[in-house]
């Protein structure tokens, strides 16, 4: 789009994403179908063709897709500072809103009230994860390939435990050899489609042409990979400098960049991996510490995947990672630590690679992979529906006994999501409401 052209304003782009870092409830198939109506049907700000394509990219990265996908609309509308100010918005609230509950959780979590409360909490996010991957399929499950490939992941997953980047390199192959089979490119035109025709073009519409800042230069891309690396090494190197190569900040920031960088598939996806490492490898937190992170993360605005400043402030509290003197600094420092750790891949992968995605957009070839790709990460999410379904029922594993409070829990809410079409938030305050009454007749 030419800047004669009707540009998108600057001021009103920063309203909607301050706005929207505020209302993004409902995990990430929620935030990206928020920004759907928001910017492609209601606002036309760009087209639904462009609109997935960049969000196949993202879902592609490791990371928190919808905070990346507003990153990238936002560049693509308003340069790097527009990329950079979209995907801070939509954190910051989450942040802050994070910080405050987590220390309102070590201050008060033991008291039998707000225990009961997350009791009630626990089976409601293991319904709410299992409908995030039904919706996610719905909308991306629309041919046989990708049914195959959504299955063949979670097989691979549940049956043999592969890791995520194997899992979407596996797919992209089965996607490119399935669709000699069944093309994924052929069909009628969507229903998306038909809402473009009827409504007109979008300002960053189909046949728009790529903005000047959009074309990739070996210059600029050199420019931004060196200071997303400085960004990384300033802020580690000085934790390593001031408390050792063994301090828990250190161990927690080096945890959650690899955690960024090596996972794939949003916040979902990567909670079997962060399980892993804080409980089992680390022993930072406990099991049931753990969901409640994901609880938390899933009644706050902004991406889920902020359920990681939760867990690092517990961990910096509980730890006394400051000393024991200064407890909730610890906390703080740990929570935003591990915040600049996670997000900062995500932005650099965005602002990097941006003009590469902008200059594939009429690759049949590679949208394949890519919706390829966004198929098995229904295949994953699935998995980890089953995976807190057996820690939340079974808390003691197979061999203790089936836990009948948080089984009926579980079907109430996926009957409240599922059939009655409640949201999340409500659903959320429900089960720990049930989980007091539960917890009250039991005692």
């Amino acid at each position: 789009m030419n800047d004669q052209e009707r540009p998108i304003p600057f001021h009103e782009a920063l309203r909607f994403w301050f706005k929207l870092g505020f209302l993004s409830f409902g995990g990430p198939a929620g935030q990206v179908a928020l920004m759907h109506e928001e910017l492609v049907n209601k606002r036309r700000w760009i087209s639904e063709q462009r609109f997935l394509h960049a969000l196949n990219y993202c879902m592609l990265l490791p990371g928190p897709e919808a905070q990346q996908l507003a990153t990238y609309l936002g560049w693509l509308m308003h340069k790097s500072l527009g990329g950079i100010l979209a995907g801070l918005f939509f954190i910051l609230p989450s942040l802050l809103l994070m910080l405050l509950l987590s220390w309102l959780y070590v201050t008060y979590g033991h008291m039998m009230l707000v225990s009961d409360f997350f009791f009630g909490i626990k089976p409601v996010v293991t319904a709410i994860v299992l409908q995030a991957s039904v919706r996610i399929a719905r909308r991306s499950l629309t041919k046989t390939p990708l049914k195959i490939v959504a299955l063949s992941a979670f097989l691979t997953i549940f049956l043999f435990n592969v890791p995520y980047p194997a899992i979407l390199l596996g797919a992209a192959l089965l996607g490119i050899l399935l669709n000699v089979l069944w093309p994924l490119t052929s069909g009628q035109p969507s229903e998306h489609e038909a809402i473009n025709k009827q409504r007109g073009p979008a300002i960053i519409d189909d046949d728009s042409p790529t903005p000047a800042h959009a074309i990739f230069q070996w210059q600029r891309c050199l420019r931004v990979a060196l200071m997303g690396v400085l960004a990384f090494i300033l802020p580690m190197a000085y934790l390593i400098n001031t408390y050792g190569q063994n301090h828990l900040l250190t161990e927690l920031s080096w945890f959650f960049t690899k955690a960024a960088l090596l996972t794939f598939g949003g916040a979902y996806a990567v909670l079997p991996y962060v399980y892993q490492g804080v409980v089992n490898e680390f022993q930072w937190l406990t099991p049931s510490q753990m969901i409640d992170s994901l609880a938390l993360g899933e009644t706050t605005p902004g991406p889920l995947i902020m359920f990681v400043t939760f867990i690092a402030f517990m961990t910096g509290y509980l730890k006394a990672a400051l000393g024991p003197d200064h407890l909730v600094q610890g906390g703080l420092a740990a929570g935003l630590l591990v915040t600049w750790f996670t997000f900062l891949p995500s932005f650099v992968f965005i602002l990097l690679g941006g003009p590469l995605v902008e200059s594939t957009r009429e690759d049949i070839r590679l949208r394949v992979p890519l919706s390829a790709i966004t198929a098995a990460v229904v295949g994953v999410i699935f998995n980890l529906a089953l995976f807190l379904a057996y820690h939340v029922l079974w808390p003691e594993g197979f061999g203790g006994t089936l836990d009948r409070p948080s089984l009926i829990l579980a079907i109430l809410a996926a009957l409240a999501l599922f059939r009655y079409r409640r949201s999340v938030i409500e659903v959320i305050f429900f089960g720990g409401l049930m989980g007091l009454l539960l917890r009250h007749l039991i005692h």
